[in-house]
């Protein structure tokens, strides 16, 4: 019995013995996954902490990266008042579509519009007793512009005045034959004579009328004649055909001038001729009817018309062919002689974005437009595509319906570097 019971009190005891060693397997077991779970989480922060720290490091240099970029920018940043950009003459407009041409350029000259030239000669010859106007004197109409003493005007006046006398005289003897030959009392050769007297006597008249009328005397004038003093009989006035200028003056008082001398050169420049040269090769591309542009060589003035005449025949010295345009010339400004060059759009070429040329400017070796946002001006580099005469494509650097510097941009680039331009500029 009692060998029984030590043998139950070993087995109890080996059973404990059994499940203390599991505990302590099952304690050891959990102490080693502890330290291994606590030796990676040292591992994981430790990693965090150096991948953090290259972070913190490379936001510093990111921000020194940025702030000196903003330096930059805001270097290149201008700031103005609607008041410093109408002082400084700064126009900004928006970016748009437009048309380039190609043009064909050709050399001209100014001339009095041959059509309203009027070469005054007198129609008689005499001694010059007036002279009323001079070289760029203004005459009207029908103005009186010298006087001459004629004796072949008084001759002319004479014969006239003496074939309406014969006229008179035939006409009362023939109405006294035509009497008598009605009562039978003359012959009807009598008759007939005086008939034909009278014919003839008219017929004097109204030659000698003519002569006046070539003169340029009127018809109120001739029928008034024989109301005129004698001492008028001599004297022939010249006077203007027309509104215009004097240009050319060859008379002079106390002269005896022939009738075929050139007294007076009176133009109308109210409209002039633009006399162009077109070259052989520009021949395919000129035609009447096409819009030029004229501007003179000296000075700022500038017009527009159409090619009126394009000659048939090229000169044999000059191996051009003549080219007219008719402008208007009410203000005097395009005077006769005047050297002009001429634009003829021959091309044209429809661009989805074009500046004027004057607005593009060059910096560092790059072309550049000043452009606003946000009420800020930026120089940004442009590509360039075709162009014209005042126009060019923008192919690249702005788009359509972006604000830019179209006057003012050489001002922005000659001052942006001296930093006294506005109020938002840093140097």
């Amino acid at each position: 019995m009692e060998q029984k019971k030590q043998h139950i009190f070993k087995s109890k005891m080996g059973i404990w013995v059994l499940i203390i060693g599991l505990l302590c397997l099952v304690l050891a077991g959990f102490l080693w996954f502890e330290s291994m779970n606590q030796t990676k989480k040292t591992a994981l922060v430790a990693a965090e902490n150096q991948e953090k720290h290259a972070e913190d490091e490379d936001h510093e240099e990111g921000e020194e990266g940025h702030e000196g970029h903003d330096d930059h920018d805001e270097a290149e940043v201008i700031r103005l008042s609607e008041t410093e950009m109408e002082e400084f003459g700064i126009k900004v407009v928006q970016a748009d579509s437009g048309t380039l041409r190609r043009y064909v350029h050709l050399p001209g000259e100014i001339q009095p519009n041959g059509d309203r030239l009027a070469h005054i000669v007198p129609r008689v010859p005499g001694v010059v007793r007036r002279v009323f106007k001079g070289l760029g004197d203004r005459v009207k109409k029908g103005e009186v512009m010298a006087v001459l003493d004629s004796r072949e005007l008084s001759d002319t006046k004479a014969d006239f005045l003496a074939a309406s006398e014969r006229v008179g005289l035939a006409q009362s003897n023939f109405d006294r034959e035509e009497t008598l030959w009605k009562k039978k009392i003359s012959s009807e050769q009598d008759y007939l004579e005086a008939k034909q007297a009278l014919a003839e006597a008219k017929i004097a008249r109204r030659s000698a009328e003519q002569k006046l009328h070539a003169l340029g005397f009127s018809e109120r004038y001739v029928k008034d004649l024989p109301n005129h003093p004698e001492e008028s009989f001599t004297q022939y006035q010249i006077t203007a055909p027309f509104s215009g200028t004097v240009i050319k003056k060859h008379i002079t008082l106390g002269e005896f001038l022939r009738d075929d001398a050139e007294a007076f050169l009176i133009a109308d420049l109210s409209s002039v001729w633009v006399d162009l040269a077109v070259y052989q090769k520009d021949l395919p591309f000129v035609a009447e009817g096409q819009s030029v542009i004229v501007e003179a060589t000296q000075g700022k003035i500038k017009t527009t018309g159409k090619l009126s005449y394009l000659g048939p025949v090229i000169g044999e010295g000059t191996r051009t062919t003549l080219a007219r345009i008719v402008i208007p010339n009410k203000d005097g400004l395009w005077r006769p002689g005047l050297f002009v060059n001429a634009r003829i759009a021959v091309d044209e070429f429809q661009a989805d974005l074009i500046v004027p040329k004057s607005a593009l400017q060059n910096m560092e070796d790059q072309t550049v437009l000043f452009v606003m946002s946000q009420g800020e001006l930026s120089p940004k580099p442009v590509t360039l595509g075709w162009n014209d005469e005042t126009h060019v494509e923008i192919t690249g650097g702005i788009y359509w319906g972006d604000l830019y510097v179209a006057e003012g941009g050489f001002t922005l680039r000659a001052q942006l570097g001296k930093g006294n331009l506005g109020d938002g500029h840093n140097h």
